[in-house]
């Protein structure tokens, strides 16, 4: 029997719609899905992209009213540094501090500073006024790494994060329906689509303990 004129033009509606939604979302996703998986590929084989992380401190001073204002500063608390030394260390560190938690004693503000691909922190001796800087660097492998897992990248990076992995849902959904649509036109869909299911199952099962 053949098909009737209502199932041909429903057919064609969806084949138009899913075409659309698979190219844009494949647009789309084509630069984050790339550098997600080059990424997960190296932290797969982490000894074929090992790196050695390079540490530098920096010591500075901080000038005498600003000393002073740090008296008034509690002993023991995690707030943030009054906003005329967070003025100062934009100023002259170029580094933002501002609303960022401190590990405060009688003799030292320490701020951990984590970042991707490195790590960070900076002391300030609450006596002499010195200011320790101190940055590493792993590199840009251990940075893309980090991107990858979103470690330390800010909630910015993280929601970019999200609209890849909705992307490429989007993307995977509409090829799924593509291929819904035109099995019957070609006899290997539904094999090669049930192996793919099946081989991570399969896989995790035997290799997995």
């Amino acid at each position: 029997m053949s098909p009737s004129l209502s199932s041909i033009t429903n057919r064609s509606f969806w084949l138009r719609q899913l075409r659309l939604w698979h190219w844009v979302s494949a647009a789309i996703s084509l630069g984050g899905m790339l550098m997600f998986a080059a990424t997960g590929l190296m932290l797969n084989n982490p000894g074929l992209f090992s790196a050695r992380p390079e540490t530098r401190e920096t010591l500075y001073q901080l000038p005498g009213p600003l000393q002073a204002g740090l008296a008034a500063f509690p002993a023991e608390t995690h707030a943030p540094l009054p906003e005329a030394v967070t003025g100062w260390a934009l100023d002259e560190l170029r580094l933002d501090l501002r609303g960022r938690a401190t590990e405060t004693s009688a003799d030292e503000i320490y701020i951990s500073l984590p970042t991707p691909g490195g790590d960070g922190w900076l002391a300030i001796d609450r006596s002499l006024g010195e200011v320790v800087l101190s940055r590493t660097e792993a590199g840009w492998a251990a940075y893309l790494n980090d991107l990858h897992k979103g470690r330390h990248a800010g909630e910015i990076w993280s929601w970019f994060i999200d609209f890849m992995a909705l992307a490429c849902i989007l993307f995977t959904l509409t090829g799924f329906g593509l291929l819904w649509l035109q099995a019957r036109q070609r006899p290997a869909t539904w094999p090669l689509g049930w192996a793919s299911i099946a081989l991570p199952v399969i896989v995790a099962l035997l290799f997995i303990h």
